[in-house]
């Protein structure tokens, strides 16, 4: 597994509809993209659920490099590129993912928490610990999928977890889905990645 994801900041003002009606119209043709784990189509909108900023940071899990690959240097990422510039592209090797019991279809926010991963821990201990954490989020009321994963270059550990309701177990940034796009949702590998 693989995660990925890029953030569009928009200014303060910025009519947040042309975020919501873009993925209304665009979200389903990632719906069958093969090599996608899952897509999660992520909004922050200034002044809701306590966003400082607007922003459209779309966070992806993929099963195959070659699925990445392809929406990277096929196609799929030119559009955003051409509409709102290039944006920096985050990616983090995945360490866990779990399946929560509610439904995809019922996916209405996700939490993105980054850290850094500090000196001197044992680097074992600390990627189990965040196994464990993935595992656990996983299992709470209203999960929809849990994922741990590591940017090894710059030594962040990201955890993601997607819900279906607004106030989830998990701490971090807080989205709004407007799509799921899941082609491959039962492919991604279960549990810990190593």
């Amino acid at each position: 597994m693989h995660a990925l994801q890029y953030e569009v900041t928009l200014p303060a003002d910025y009519d947040m509809a042309v975020i919501r009606d873009r993925v209304d119209r665009l979200g389903h043709l990632l719906d069958d993209w093969d090599g996608l784990g899952v897509k999660a189509y992520l909004v922050r909108e200034r002044g809701r659920y306590g966003s400082p900023v607007n922003q459209y940071a779309p966070f992806y899990l993929w099963d195959t490099f070659d699925g990445m690959n392809r929406f990277l240097w096929g196609g799929g990422f030119q559009g955003l590129a051409d509409d709102f510039g290039r944006p920096s592209v985050q990616q983090w090797t995945g360490l866990a993912y779990e399946r929560g019991s509610a439904s995809p279809a019922s996916a209405a926010f996700a939490v993105r928490h980054r850290q850094p991963v500090p000196e001197g821990v044992e680097l074992g201990t600390f990627m189990q610990e965040a196994v464990a954490q993935a595992l656990r989020l996983a299992g709470e009321d209203g999960a929809v999928l849990a994922a741990a994963a590591v940017d090894a270059r710059h030594w962040e550990l990201v955890r993601f977890s997607v819900w279906d309701h607004e106030s989830p177990k998990a701490e971090g940034d807080l989205f709004q889905v407007r799509h799921l796009s899941a082609p491959g949702l039962d492919r991604l590998p279960r549990g810990r990645q190593w």
